[in-house]
């Protein structure tokens, strides 16, 4: 696994550890966040996140510009891992959101948001592009694929233990209260808070149920409670805040001990060119269109799995908390199984392709991608064969049922694991090869850019996910599930229809 790969792989790949470590437990727990914080709206809430995740890759693009024009990779990812540690810390900062202060403590954590999304998009692509130049060496040229995937387990090791963190923190801390977790309590919290007198009676006794169910008084001050709950449940989210801050802080010390053994080649393209005769340039000219024409149609695919594919963070992350049994396990905890089946079963896909390969069985780049969007496709039909026989109808339809009929029709974990497990593999196929694909069309003097339009893609994606919560909300659950198949075979389809081209432009 680890043989004739390049020096600088590990520490690049340790690097960007504490950045998945955020970003893992912002994909855990913001929604969630949102809606126990400030009393948001799923929708509202899944808006919010939509914009954060874009921001995230689409500043893929600023950063890496800033590195292609400045040459200067290594300092810009310092300046993101700082940025990204600031808007953790002034996240980590717990205070009661009130009628009073929502006006300016609502963006305040906006403001935070901004600081991570920037920061990564300054990190992220340019460590990719440093990766991919380590591959540049004709000495490991063809080792470039599982190169990246290799980079890929390490980054998620921290993806694990992530999502851990923020309901150990939160359950610990309401257990320091006498209080016990209930996923459910803080909606019905904010309601009550927001209409006391106007609340239904359905409502009303489920919030009793549920009070008593955590430690508190029924027959005592409810306001009271709600407030207090709300504070020290989202108070416990916070602390999680802290952990992302001191993970930045290793993988900055990390970079910063392992920098000069990275690589950073591209000023010398400036001077090959000038050697270059104009019949030269302008075969070199028509190649990097070629190049970026390629490069631009498997984007375009590519939006379409990370809208499927990120609703991990919204949608399915809502499914675990309304329709999975949580009682043992909060909804936060399923997002590990993703980064564990990354480390898990990349080993596996690697030693799938070199058992092909021994047999003069290559499948290229492109075919995997495609084969990729295939598997995805697989875990949303699984989704909504389950749905349909399980006669679930739209969330906000299913959380308005009384509590002892909703919970006698809740999913077992098995549904989730079996779920990560198909949507794990098609990331496999996609994600850490996909960003092997753009170090190989990629011109060697716009790697940052090139990795940047990979995370641009990756943001129109996620300006997308809104989408999946206003279905999961509003139809029966077969259907939501049967929009993200159709959207992964219909993009399975074009992908394979463009293989032949791009595998001629990747030989190129």
């Amino acid at each position: 696994m680890f043989k004739n790969q390049p020096k600088g792989l590990i520490p690049a790949a340790l690097s960007n550890m504490g950045e998945r470590f955020g970003y893992y437990i912002m994909n855990a727990v913001l929604v969630l966040f949102l809606c126990s914080k400030f009393g948001l709206s799923e929708e509202t809430s899944a808006l919010v996140y939509s914009f954060f995740y874009a921001g995230i890759y689409l500043f893929g693009l600023v950063g890496g510009t800033i590195a292609d024009r400045t040459q200067n990779y290594k300092g810009t990812i310092i300046n993101g891992l700082i940025i990204m540690s600031l808007g953790y810390v002034i996240l980590s900062i717990p205070i009661l959101s009130t009628s009073d202060n929502i006006s300016w403590l609502l963006p305040l954590t906006c403001i935070a948001l901004f600081l991570i999304a920037f920061g990564n998009g300054l990190f992220k692509g340019n460590l990719a592009a440093i990766v991919g130049q380590l591959y540049d060496n004709p000495k490991y040229a063809d080792k470039r694929d599982s190169g990246f995937q290799i980079f890929y387990v390490f980054i998620n090791i921290g993806g694990i233990f992530a999502p851990l963190i923020a309901p150990m923190l939160r359950s610990w801390w309401l257990g320091v209260h006498n209080m016990t977790y209930n996923a459910k309590l803080p909606a019905l919290a904010h309601e009550y808070l927001s209409l006391t007198d106007n609340e239904n009676m359905e409502n009303i006794n489920n919030l009793y149920e549920l009070i008593t169910a955590t430690g508190g008084d029924a027959s005592g001050d409810i306001t009271a409670y709600c407030t207090q709950y709300l504070d020290v449940f989202n108070t416990g989210i916070h602390y999680s805040f802290i952990a992302s801050v001191c993970a930045m802080i290793i993988s900055l010390a990390i970079f910063l001990a392992y920098k000069k053994g990275l690589p950073t080649p591209v000023a010398k393209v400036k001077e090959q060119v000038a050697k270059l005769s104009e019949e030269e340039r302008k075969a070199m000219a028509s190649e990097i269109k070629q190049r970026m024409l390629a490069l631009f149609a498997v984007l375009g695919i590519v939006i379409f799995f990370w809208f499927s594919f990120h609703q991990n963070g919204t949608s399915l992350s809502l499914f675990a908390r309304d329709f999975v049994k949580t009682d043992s396990i909060a909804p936060e905890v399923w997002q590990s199984i993703n980064p564990f089946f990354v480390v898990i079963l990349t080993p596996v896909v690697m030693w799938v392709f070199t058992a092909l390969g021994r047999k003069g069985i290559e499948i290229s780049t492109p075919k995997k991608i495609g084969i990729g969007m295939g598997i995805a496709g697989l875990a949303f039909l699984f989704l909504a064969l389950f749905s349909s026989a399980m006669g679930y109808p739209s969330a906000e339809a299913f959380r308005a049922l009384p509590v002892a009929e909703s919970s006698s029709m809740l999913a077992g974990p098995w549904v989730l694991i079996l779920l990560y497990f198909f949507l794990t593999v098609a990331e496999l196929f996609i994600s850490p090869l996909g960003l092997s694909f753009v170090s190989k069309v990629a011109p060697s003097h716009l790697q940052g850019l090139c990795q940047g339009l990979w995370l641009g893609a990756t943001a129109l994606g996620n300006l997308l996910l809104w989408i999946g919560p206003l279905m999961y909300n509003a139809w029966p659950l077969w259907i939501c599930w049967t929009v993200f198949l159709v959207v992964c075979l219909v993009s399975m389809g074009v992908m394979f229809s463009m293989v032949k081209w791009l595998e001629r432009v990747t030989q190129a």
